[in-house]
């Protein structure tokens, strides 16, 4: 292979590797040959063939892993939330909240029209301005606390790391992690570093090794994690806070987005002194996917690196969007409405919970939409019996980045069903467990089993 890439600067020994790749001569994955080989069989300096993987690195088209050596990347798409298209089975893996506990903004679309917003006006529309600078910085330690709002909390999240981080920087990442953010970290051509969570959220072990390894930057759920429900709890957000005394540049990202519909109280990781941060809460999960809109509080440094990474593209979220987010946010009714779509929430995923231990599949349930089902087989032996039984459902492997347990574990969005059809699916993993090999716990096991801890809570 060394062989096949031909050149003398670093732009041309690039610009050979791309064109063996678009032959399809190299493939994703394949390893490039070490900078000292290389230099040695073209006849150039050592330095040469470093810039070149490093222009390439840049563009996306290799990763770098240090002494791991350098690959062609892979741009495989990642796994996304939602509906799966063109299936005729009743789909329990969407991560979707339910229609039916989504504000009607029809009443109040009548009264946001106002005046026409022209160009050079501030770019948050002031009353939504107010009501956001109550909203976050009650939960915040730092005392200058400056706002952006942009088209949803993943928008933000990837330029934060835009305006932060150079193609591989190492960004820390829940294992299990959220979709779009593994999504975000391979298009922008960042290294994921995993840190695994528990049931108290992303642990101190895990985030320590994760800033021995040089993370520019990290994204954290503070509750309601997706996929696993964990939520920080306020020993564990104090531990994780102490760890990051020592890292104060370090970029740390919080993406609350379960905020108001949540049942755990918010904990955060950023302490008064940290220098870099910025806590983002979404309006998609209580007012709907198609309201596109967050608010990200931040230090005043990083709000401006934001705002210049909006500058080139969409300048400002829709004022028409802000006036009708403030409209329904301040609503008392709506306000109810939230209240009881969070607790209907709750209650539908523990009382899932509930059936699937009496069934022999032990179960706990966290907060947020959906329910990490812990198996006894691998979970893709049993997603397939559940396609046998009509049911689409979602193995843990799509959310891991290093973490194998997470092979046997199901993501399930199951607060939309009705009672019939929540037994029936019950029953369906049972059956597909035993189908797949695994044994079901009786009830008095399930109960030692817990009282010794070798179930998860």
């Amino acid at each position: 292979m060394t062989l096949e890439i031909t050149g003398r600067t670093a732009a041309d020994i690039a610009a050979d590797v791309r064109a063996l790749i678009e032959r399809g001569a190299l493939r994703p994955g394949d390893p490039l040959p070490p900078v000292r080989s290389l230099a040695d069989a073209l006849g150039v300096n050592r330095n040469t063939a470093v810039a070149a993987y490093r222009q390439l690195a840049q563009a996306g088209v290799v990763i770098a892993r240090g002494r791991g050596g350098t690959s062609v990347a892979d741009h495989a798409a990642v796994a996304q939330e939602g509906f799966a298209t063109d299936s005729v089975l009743r789909d329990v893996a969407t991560g979707n909240p339910d229609p039916d506990r989504i504000p009607n903004p029809a009443i109040a679309l009548a009264s946001v029209a106002g005046r026409p917003v022209l160009y050079g006006e501030p770019v948050i529309d002031p009353g939504l301005e107010r009501w956001a600078g109550d909203w976050m910085r009650g939960d915040l330690a730092p005392a200058d606390v400056r706002l952006t709002v942009t088209s949803g909390a993943a928008d933000a999240v990837e330029r934060l790391l835009a305006q932060s981080l150079v193609r591989d920087d190492a960004v820390a990442l829940e294992d299990p992690c959220f979709l779009t953010s593994i999504h975000t970290v391979r298009v922008g051509g960042y290294r994921p570093v995993p840190v695994p969570v528990d049931d108290e959220g992303m642990t101190v072990a895990g985030l320590r090794a994760a800033l021995e390894q040089g993370v520019r930057a990290l994204v954290c759920t503070p509750r309601a994690q997706n996929p696993t429900g964990a939520s920080l709890t306020a020993r564990r957000a104090a531990e994780l806070r102490g760890v990051l005394q020592e890292h104060p540049y370090v970029l740390v990202i919080e993406d609350d987005h379960f905020s108001m519909l949540s049942r755990r109280p918010f904990h955060s990781l950023i302490g008064p002194e940290h220098r870099r941060w910025a806590l983002v809460r979404s309006v998609s999960k209580f007012l709907g996917p198609d309201m596109c809109l967050a608010v990200t509080a931040s230090d005043p440094d990083t709000a401006e690196r934001l705002a210049m990474r909006l500058s080139p593209g969409t300048t400002w979220v829709s004022h028409l969007l802000q006036r009708l987010v403030l409209a329904l946010v301040t609503d008392e009714e709506v306000a109810r409405g939230i209240e009881a779509a969070g607790a209907h929430y709750a209650e539908r995923n523990r009382a899932f919970a509930a059936r699937l231990t009496a069934l022999g599949v032990p179960a706990e349930h966290g907060d947020g939409l959906n329910l990490w089902v812990a198996l006894p087989v691998p979970a893709r032996d049993v997603s397939e019996q559940l396609m046998r039984r009509g049911w689409l459902a979602r193995a843990g492997d799509a959310f891991v980045l290093a973490d194998a347990p997470a092979a046997r574990r199901l993501r399930l969005t199951v607060h939309d069903l009705a009672d019939a059809d929540a037994e029936r699916l019950a029953a369906d993993i049972a059956a597909a467990v035993r189908a797949a090999g695994g044994r079901l716990e009786t009830p008095l096991a399930t109960e030692a089993a817990r009282g010794s801890g070798m179930i998860e809570r």
